[in-house]
C-alpha cells in the first residue's frame, strides 16, 4: 500500500502544524513521529490522551508510522468510560503530552510522553491497507460506545475522495478549532491536509477572532460545526472585518450536524461565500458532500463521493423506487470508505450490515433525482410519524429557525392517540421575555412546509442540550 503520508517520505522545510505558537515543519514532524514510531512498534493499539495539541497530531502519525492502531481518547470522559474503552481495546501504553495529568483510569497503563522536539527513524513496516489504523468509539442510542475499527483504506479513500470533492491540494491551508479525538478533527482536519502536502493551523478553541485572523493571513479552507457558524452568523452584523475575512476563503466547509438554512442565508449574504456541507459517520467516514464546483445547495449534504454507493431504503429494506425530493428513505452506504468491525462485538458488527454488504446508518433522508441529499434527521430520534405521514425533524427545526422569535429549535415526536405521534417544538427564544407562543409557530410552519408538519405542543428553554460536537441530545429533551 502506498503511504498515507507522501510528503514524509522526503520531508522538507514546509509547514505542516501548527497550534498556537507552536510548529512543526514537515521535516519536523517526521523526525519526531518516527522517534516516537519506534517506542510504539510491534504493539497492536496504543491509547492517545488526544488534547486539542501538537504532541496528539504528532502520536496518531506515530502509531501510522509504526502500523499500529491509535485508539484516541476524549479528555472529558468519565472514569466510567474510559474504564470501559481501555479494558475493551487494550492499548499496550497511552500516548500524551509532557505535564498533562491523566485520571485514575489511566493510572495502571504504561506512559510515553510524546517529545515533539525528538529526532529518530524508524524501520519500514509491512502494512496492508485492511489494517487497522484507529479504533474510534462512538457512543450509540443505548449501552457503552462500541469502538469503530477503521482501517488505513477507509482513511485513504475518504481523503482521496473529499480532495477531488474539494479540489484540495498541498498549497491549501486548513484553520480549524474542532477537537482530535472525533474523525472530524482528527482524520479530516490533521490526517487530510497532512496527506495532501499542505498544513493545518489549530485553534486550540474556537473563535471568530481566531477564524478571521488565520484567514486574513493566507488560510484558505474553514471547517466546523453548526455551533461555530452559528456563532460567526450571530457575529458578522457587527463585525465587518469578520465577513472579508471569511470571504477569502476558498472552502467553507461544516459537518458533524445539519447547519440550518437560516445561517447558511445570513452567512451567504454577509460575506458572499456558501458554506457547503458533507455528510460522514464515525463507522463511515465522508458519504457524501456538496462538490467545489457543484451547486451550493443550502440544507443539502450534495452528492456520493467517488467510490460511494448509496441508496434510501423502505421500512422493510426495499430500495425506494424513485428519488423525487419527496420521499423518505434510510440512508444506506457501501464503498471503501466503511469501517471493518466494532471491536470485539461480532453481534453489533453483523447487525449493522445488510446481507449484501450495505451499511445501514440509521440516517432518514430525501434524494433529488439529481442526486442531492437532504437529511432530515435520524430514524431512532428525529422520524415521526403523525397522521400517517413520515416526517423528518429536521425540515421543520430549519422553518422554525426562520421565525424571528426563534434563536434555537429542536423537533421531536411524542406518543398521541390519534395522530401516532404529535411533533413537539423546543424552543430558545431570541427573547425570553416575549417567547413566540404555540399557534404563531404552527401557522408560521404549515405556511412554509404542510399543515401536517406543524407542532402540537411547544416547550421554551434557556438552552439546548449538546454534546461536544454541537450536536443536540434529543433524549436529554424531557418535560416533567
Amino acid at each position: 500500500m502506498s503511504t498515507l503520508f507522501p510528503a514524509l517520505t522526503n520531508p522538507g522545510e514546509q509547514p505542516a502544524l501548527r497550534f498556537g505558537d507552536r510548529s512543526l515543519t514537515y521535516a519536523e514532524l517526521g523526525a519526531a513521529a518516527d522517534a516516537l514510531a519506534t517506542r510504539c512498534a510491534g504493539n497492536n493499539r496504543v491509547a492517545v490522551w488526544a488534547t486539542n495539541s501538537l504532541e496528539t497530531a504528532v502520536a496518531v502519525v506515530a502509531a501510522l508510522r509504526a502500523g499500529v492502531a491509535a485508539v484516541p481518547l476524549n479528555p472529558k470522559s468519565g472514569d466510567k468510560e474510559l474504564g470501559h474503552i481501555l479494558a475493551d481495546s487494550a492499548p499496550a501504553l497511552v500516548l500524551a503530552a509532557p505535564g498533562d495529568e491523566l485520571p485514575s483510569a489511566l493510572r495502571e497503563l504504561k506512559r510515553v510522553d510524546v517529545d515533539v522536539r525528538a529526532v529518530g527513524t524508524v524501520a519500514d513496516v509491512q502494512v496492508s491497507d485492511e489494517d487497522p489504523a484507529l479504533v474510534v468509539y462512538t457512543s450509540g442510542t443505548t449501552g457503552p460506545p462500541k469502538g469503530a475499527v477503521l482501517p488505513r483504506r477507509a482513511i485513504a479513500t475518504t481523503l482521496d475522495a473529499l480532495a477531488d470533492a474539494w479540489q484540495w491540494t498541498g498549497d491549501d491551508v486548513l484553520v480549524h478549532g474542532l477537537p482530535l479525538f472525533h474523525v472530524h478533527g482528527l482524520v479530516l482536519g490533521i490526517l487530510g491536509p497532512l496527506r495532501r502536502g499542505g498544513s493545518v493551523r489549530h485553534l486550540g478553541r474556537f473563535s471568530t477572532e481566531g477564524v478571521a485572523r488565520e484567514l486574513n493571513d493566507g488560510a484558505t479552507m474553514l471547517f466546523g460545526v453548526p455551533t461555530m457558524y452559528h456563532r460567526i452568523a450571530e457575529t458578522l452584523p457587527d463585525d465587518p472585518g469578520l465577513a472579508k475575512s471569511l470571504a477569502r476563503a476558498r472552502l467553507l466547509v461544516s459537518g458533524s450536524a445539519a447547519l440550518p438554512v437560516h445561517d447558511h442565508e445570513r452567512i451567504a449574504s454577509a460575506t458572499g461565500r456558501r458554506v457547503i456541507e458533507r455528510y460522514g459517520m464515525t463507522e463511515t467516514l465522508m458519504n457524501t458532500s456538496v462538490r467545489a464546483d457543484g451547486e451550493p445547495r443550502a440544507g443539502t449534504v450534495g452528492v456520493p463521493l467517488p467510490g460511494v454507493e448509496l441508496r434510501l431504503v423502505e421500512e422493510d429494506g426495499t430500495q425506494l423506487p424513485v428519488y423525487d425530493g419527496e420521499s423518505v428513505g434510510e440512508i444506506q452506504v457501501r464503498g471503501p470508505n466503511l469501517f471493518t468491525e466494532y471491536l470485539n462485538r461480532p453481534d453489533a458488527t453483523a447487525a449493522a450490515f445488510t446481507a449484501d454488504g450495505w451499511f445501514r446508518t440509521g440516517d432518514m433522508a430525501v434524494r433529488d433525482p439529481d442526486g442531492y441529499v437532504r437529511i432530515v434527521g435520524r430514524k431512532a430520534t428525529d422520524l415521526i410519524k403523525s397522521g400517517g405521514y413520515k416526517i423528518g425533524a429536521g425540515e421543520i427545526e430549519n422553518a422554525l429557525l426562520e421565525h424571528p422569535g426563534v434563536r434555537e429549535a429542536a423537533v421531536t415526536g411524542e406518543p398521541d392517540p390519534d395522530l401516532g405521534e404529535r411533533i413537539v417544538a423546543w424552543i430558545v427564544p431570541a427573547d425570553p421575555q416575549s417567547p413566540p407562543e404555540l399557534a404563531e409557530l404552527a401557522d408560521h410552519v404549515a405556511g412554509r412546509l404542510a399543515p401536517h408538519k406543524r407542532p402540537r405542543v411547544v416547550h421554551h428553554l434557556s438552552a439546548l442540550p449538546r454534546n461536544d460536537m454541537g450536536k443536540i441530545l434529543k433524549r436529554a429533551l424531557t418535560h416533567d
